[in-house]
């Protein structure tokens, strides 16, 4: 066998919900319907895990696709998989976000290599007021914040309106929305219940910053980590009256206006001085945070030209049409490139490790 040739397993995590329901009983064979000339057939989008097994295998890698679906068997099943190298892509265990680093703690104790953040980064990552904690004692600019949950306030700055208030530990916009942003003491307090009473989460309130969305893309680690060009969520269009912020709307609500509306690309009018305070700050943040190998992190851009750390992505979304390929992809990589280097950064430790 070659040597470079890994077995290499795609690990992703789906629960109760998403679950395939029982296939239908087969029904009777119809003729063969003759679709007609000049009609298109409507484009699937790819999962990220289907564009990173197609990498795998130009690569020479022997992929395999691996689940945890919140029971025993997953994880006895997973630890038995034979795998040379995991790309982890989980994102929870059995829907539960917070536990994504007990599954990147369960992978050390494997003692199989794998890719993205260890069990720290994912924890510091997750919950966003420690997060901002350990960021502001690096010396990185982050919104001044208050943290309180049922009544019982953790912390707090002195922080004045307007302010965005949001779940502490969801990820990908959950909870976040055009009611997110409030402008007096009535409409925090409503905010507030809402966020306990649907996610029955702690609450981060901080102080919104008006300006542009900058995401940082960090790929390897130590002295050879490199701050990927940046790209920018271009919010300018969205509807009078909205606030520029990447709500659900943006990111997940293909019908609303907002999501038509808002795009990413590269962020190709910054002057030198600029994009460098940029990468600095994102390099210092995912230090800071002890993440490794790939992460991304969304930044504030103000009139002023002060940078703001919102906060900081592990294990970001890697499908060809996410930011953090874009940034690849302006630093010269192919999809595959980018692939390539995520895995031998794993094996690689793995290496160190043995």
């Amino acid at each position: 066998m070659d040597p470079k040739r890994l077995k290499v397993a795609i690990l992703y995590d789906i629960w109760e919900e998403d679950m395939p329901e029982p296939e239908p009983e087969p029904e009777p064979e119809k003729k063969k319907r003759v679709r007609k000339k000049g009609r298109k057939k409507k484009k699937v989008e790819k999962h990220d895990r289907e564009e990173i097994f197609e990498a795998l295998e130009k690569l020479g890698h022997e992929p395999i696709y691996q689940v945890v679906d919140g029971r025993k068997q997953s994880l006895i099943s997973l630890a038995r998989c034979g795998a040379d190298v995991i790309f982890n892509l989980t994102e929870s265990y059995a829907g539960d976000d917070t536990m994504d680093m007990n599954l990147a703690g369960y992978l050390d104790l494997l003692g199989v290599p794998y890719t993205g953040s260890g069990p720290h980064g994912l924890y510091l990552a997750q919950d966003k007021a420690v997060s901002k904690k350990i960021i502001k004692f690096h010396g990185v600019r982050t919104p001044d914040f208050a943290h309180v949950y049922r009544g019982t306030l953790d912390h707090s700055h002195d922080i004045k309106f307007p302010l965005i208030v949001k779940p502490t530990s969801e990820d990908g916009s959950i909870g976040i929305d055009v009611g997110s942003v409030v402008g007096t003491v009535k409409e925090l307090m409503e905010r507030i219940h809402y966020i306990h009473e649907e996610f029955d989460s702690p609450v981060l309130i901080e102080e919104y910053i008006e300006g542009r969305e900058i995401y940082g893309a960090v790929l390897g680690n130590n002295e050879n980590a490199e701050v990927l060009p940046m790209v920018e969520l271009d919010l300018s269009r969205l509807p009078k009256g909205t606030p520029r912020i990447a709500g659900s709307e943006v990111k997940w609500e293909k019908d609303t206006e907002a999501y038509k509306v808002t795009k990413s690309a590269p962020a190709d009018d910054l002057d030198e001085k600029m994009a460098e305070k940029l990468a600095s700050t994102a390099m210092s943040a995912f230090r800071a945070l002890k993440l490794r190998d790939y992460a991304r992190i969304d930044m504030r851009l103000n009139a002023k030209g002060e940078v703001y750390v919102i906060e900081a992505n592990p294990n970001p979304w890697l499908s060809s049409n996410s930011e953090f390929y874009m940034a690849a992809k302006k630093s010269g990589r192919s999809y595959t490139d980018m692939i390539e280097t995520i895995v031998e950064l794993a094996r690689q430790r793995g290496r160190d490790n043995a």
